[in-house]
C-alpha cells in the first residue's frame, strides 16, 4: 500500500508539473523563433509548488535581457548621432580650408594671398585639434588602460597649467584666483592623467567662461581635491547632467568652438583613478569639482 501511495503521489505531482513546464518550454521556444513578442512573459495556469518560483525567476531574466537590449539600442543610436556630429565637425573646417586655398591660388595680391593661406591653416589646425581630442578620449575610454598612481602635488600641477595659459589669460584680461597654494596637496594619482584633467578644466573655463576662474586646491585630506568655478553666459542652456557626456556641447558652446570631448576625457581619466568629476550651476557660475572616493 505504501508503494502504491508513493506512485500515486508521483503521478499526481507529474500531472501538476508537466503542463506548466510544457507551457514554459513553448513560450521560450516561441521567443527564440520570433513567434512571440519580446514582451511576452510566463503565466501560470495552475499552482504547482516550485514551478511558480521558476517562472518568476525566468521572467526576471527576461526583463533583464529586455533592459539590456533597450540600453544597447540606445547606445547604438547615441553612437550614430555622435558619429554624425563628428563627421560634420571635421568636414566643416576642411571644406573651409579647401575654399581658402582655392581663393589663394587665384589671388594675385601677395598680402591677400597670405591672409587666405593663413585662414586655411587655421581651419586645418582646428581639425587637427579635434582629431587629437578624439584620440585622447578613445585612449581614456580604453577598459585596459593602466595608470600609474604615485604621490603627486596637485598644487604644482595647477600652477604649471596656469603658467602655460598665461598668454590666454592676459589676452582676455583675466586674473585667475587660486586658493590653497600655501601648502602641498599630495594625492595618489597618475601624474600625466591628473595634468590632462587640470588642463581640460582650465581650457574649458577659458573657452566657455565669461570671466576669470577661481580655483580651490584642498590642502586637507578631504573628499574634494580641486574645484574650478567661473561665470558663464546663458547658464540656462547648460545641462550639467550631461556635461561630461561624449560630444556634449551647449548651444553657446557650439558657437564658441570646442570638440565636446575634453570634459568627457577628464571624467574617464578620473574614473580610472577612483575619482569623479561633479558639476553644478549656481547664480550664473559653473563649478566643477574633482573628488576622491
Amino acid at each position: 500500500m505504501l508503494v502504491i501511495g508513493v506512485l500515486a503521489g508521483a503521478l499526481i505531482t507529474t500531472a501538476a508539473y508537466a503542463p506548466e513546464l510544457r507551457r514554459i518550454s513553448r513560450l521560450l521556444d516561441a521567443r527564440r523563433d520570433g513567434r512571440a513578442s519580446a514582451n511576452a512573459r510566463i503565466t501560470m495556469g495552475a499552482h504547482a509548488p516550485g514551478v511558480a518560483e521558476l517562472a518568476e525567476a525566468i521572467n526576471r531574466e527576461l526583463d533583464c535581457a529586455m533592459r539590456s537590449h533597450i540600453d544597447g539600442m540606445r547606445a547604438q543610436r547615441d553612437f550614430q548621432r555622435d558619429l554624425s556630429a563628428l563627421s560634420h565637425d571635421i568636414r566643416t573646417p576642411l571644406t573651409g580650408a579647401k575654399g581658402y586655398l582655392q581663393l589663394a591660388a587665384d589671388e594675385a595680391d601677395p598680402a591677400l594671398k597670405r591672409r587666405r593661406i593663413d585662414a586655411a591653416v587655421e581651419r586645418i589646425n582646428r581639425t587637427s585639434e579635434l582629431l587629437d581630442a578624439l584620440f585622447s578620449y578613445t585612449k581614456a575610454s580604453d577598459p585596459d588602460l593602466v595608470l600609474n598612481a604615485e604621490p603627486i602635488d596637485v598644487r604644482e600641477i595647477v600652477e604649471q597649467c596656469l603658467l602655460g595659459h598665461y598668454p590666454d589669460f592676459e589676452r582676455l584680461g583675466w586674473e585667475p584666483v587660486v586658493t590653497g597654494t600655501g601648502a602641498p596637496r599630495i594625492t595618489e594619482a597618475d601624474r600625466q592623467a591628473m595634468g590632462r584633467i587640470v588642463e581640460n578644466l582650465v581650457a574649458n573655463a577659458l573657452r566657455h567662461g565669461s570671466g576669470a576662474p577661481e580655483l580651490r586646491i584642498a590642502t586637507a585630506p578631504e573628499q574634494t581635491i580641486l574645484s574650478i568655478s567661473n561665470p558663464i553666459d546663458r547658464p540656462d542652456e547648460l545641462d550639467v547632467e550631461h556635461l561630461f557626456d561624449r560630444f556634449y556641447r551647449a548651444d553657446s558652446a557650439r558657437r564658441g568652438g570646442g570638440s565636446g570631448l575634453g570634459l568627457a576625457t577628464s571624467a574617464k581619466l578620473a574614473e580610472t583613478m577612483g575619482m569623479s568629476l561633479e558639476a553644478k550651476v549656481d547664480r550664473g557660475r559653473l563649478t566643477i569639482e574633482l573628488r576622491s572616493h
